[in-house]
């Protein structure tokens, strides 16, 4: 049952009428049903697996309370059930695949049977989410919850059970005793926030899709300019895709009365790359910086700054990982390591160049010049991402500088194969919308330059207001992509 479909809000409006009508006692099982029933709308017989997991967490989560002499052995077990079954189902045929090519390479007669398995969906999502309670009844700063319906509503609460955000249990579990009254203001707040990520999604990502998916699925008929717009529209893509689906989460829940965290803030104003993972992606990066990067960089990192930088590289090795069984997300993942490690030694030469060249005295330009930089590199490092192999995402790159001075000079092919034979399947209309929507967006954040739009607009005069949301609407309806399509981190 995805966000964008009729289907959804035809469900999220019944259960947001029996949530008010029906007594507080009640509201939580009809949230756990509710939650069951949208997870399996997708694959039904997948929802025995998460079962499992809440099983072995809940009372995972009791033993480790109460035994505190054995409670590292209680977390070991439920880790290694939670990763046990993500690295069944995501990681197995990756690693048959791996471990045969490897024995051929050795002349060895050894493979492993390749299975017919489908990843549950949003299985990362709800691994990392669980896997985050019992860390943090381990280490004394969540008590274990006792009412397993509620343990497992935390797990399954559908507005952010398939991708995020990944929650911590003291933001979410308190939430589901506290009871939630009908408050206009904040109801018509959420439904804003739901359609603020519906224009995300449906009038700019899957728009800029149906370029992207068109020039990357045969990119060896393309060079130079088509190729770089493809890189520039799939990281405008991936981001309002995402941040599209993680408004539209944080609406819905808003309506029901419960807060969900921030996953992305502006993240296309960052001056560097750290500062990038800082805004993109927040529940996932935070997640690995607290429980894996601060361990280990506090244990194995802290004698030596090698070390250190280690650790950061094999942290964002893992988030590459975490996206997908493939060398492709893993080598993300290293490029972005290797972006920070760079980063942080490189820092004291760049700023002494930057006083050099005189960048300093114009501080505006100069953090134009950054962020031009880190959406280039991100860009870039993206290409690995989309791309279906290692072979074609150094392939894209190879001819990505290509032809690009024939083309610029050849008038012919900018009016006419540029922007309608390489940009396949939307006509002139179309992509003039898709540039017109992202000015728009530009022009949003630099009136809001920190936080939410949506927030800033509450300052404006009423028909202000609503000549946005009226906007908004209508470009949904007019100019949405009605598709249905998946939402990109639906696969992770």
């Amino acid at each position: 049952m995805l966000f964008n479909s009729p289907d959804f809000f035809v469900f999220f409006a019944v259960v947001t009428a029996l949530y008010f009508l029906l007594p507080h006692r009640a509201r939580w099982l009809m949230l756990l049903l509710s939650s069951c029933y949208f997870y399996m709308a997708f694959i039904p017989a997948y929802i025995l697996i998460l079962l499992v997991t809440i099983v072995v967490d809940y009372y995972a989560g009791i033993l480790i309370e109460q035994n505190p002499t054995r409670k590292r052995m209680w977390l070991v077990l439920s880790i290694i059930a939670n990763v046990g079954f993500l690295a069944f189902f995501k990681y197995y045929n990756f690693a048959a695949e791996n471990i045969a090519a490897l024995a051929q390479l050795l002349h060895w007669n050894y493979s492993l049977p390749l299975l017919a398995i489908i990843l549950p969906i949003g299985l990362s999502f709800h691994t990392f989410q669980a896997m985050s309670y019992t860390i943090e009844v381990y280490r004394g700063r969540q008590k274990a919850e006792r009412h397993f319906g509620i343990y497992a509503l935390y797990v399954l609460f559908f507005p952010q059970l398939v991708a995020g955000p990944i929650e911590r249990p003291q933001n979410l579990i308190h939430q589901f005793y506290e009871k939630h009254y009908f408050e206009y203001d904040r109801v018509v707040s959420g439904l804003k926030l739901i359609l603020w990520g519906l224009f995300k999604k449906m009038v700019i990502a899957d728009r800029a899709a149906v370029v992207v998916d068109a020039i990357y699925g045969n990119s060896g008929d393309f060079s130079g300019l088509p190729l770089i717009l493809a890189a520039v529209l799939f990281t405008f893509q991936i981001y309002y895709d995402f941040s599209g689906y993680t408004d539209i989460a944080r609406g819905a829940a808003r309506v029901l009365g419960f807060t969900l965290r921030e996953n992305f803030n502006l993240p296309f104003i960052s001056t560097s790359m750290a500062e990038m993972w800082q805004r993109w992606h927040i529940s996932l990066s935070t997640w690995l910086r607290d429980y894996l990067y601060y361990p280990l960089a506090l244990t194995w990192g802290k004698k030596s700054k090698f070390r250190l930088h280690l650790c950061l590289i094999f942290t964002f090795v893992l988030i590459g990982v975490w996206h997908g069984a493939n060398w492709t997300f893993a080598i993300f993942g290293l490029i972005h390591g290797l972006y920070l490690v760079i980063g942080s030694a490189t820092y004291r030469k760049r700023q002494k160049i930057a006083e050099l060249i005189g960048l300093t005295k114009v501080p505006k330009f100069r953090k134009l010049v950054q962020r031009f930089c880190v959406f280039v590199l991100m860009s870039l490092s993206l290409v690995f991402f989309r791309a279906p192999s290692l072979a074609d995402a150094v392939t894209i790159l190879q001819n990505m500088p290509k032809d690009i001075g024939a083309q610029l000079s050849n008038l012919e092919f900018l009016r006419y194969q540029f922007f309608i034979t390489s940009v396949v399947g939307l006509d002139k209309v179309e992509f003039v919308g898709l540039g017109l929507s992202l000015i728009l967006m530009y022009a949003c954040y630099r009136s809001n330059k920190e936080g939410s739009i949506l927030f800033t607009l509450k300052e404006k005069h009423i028909w202000t207001r609503r000549a946005f949301y009226y906007f908004l609407f209508g470009s949904v309806l007019l100019f949405g992509v009605f598709a249905s399509n998946n939402f990109i981190y639906f696969q992770f």
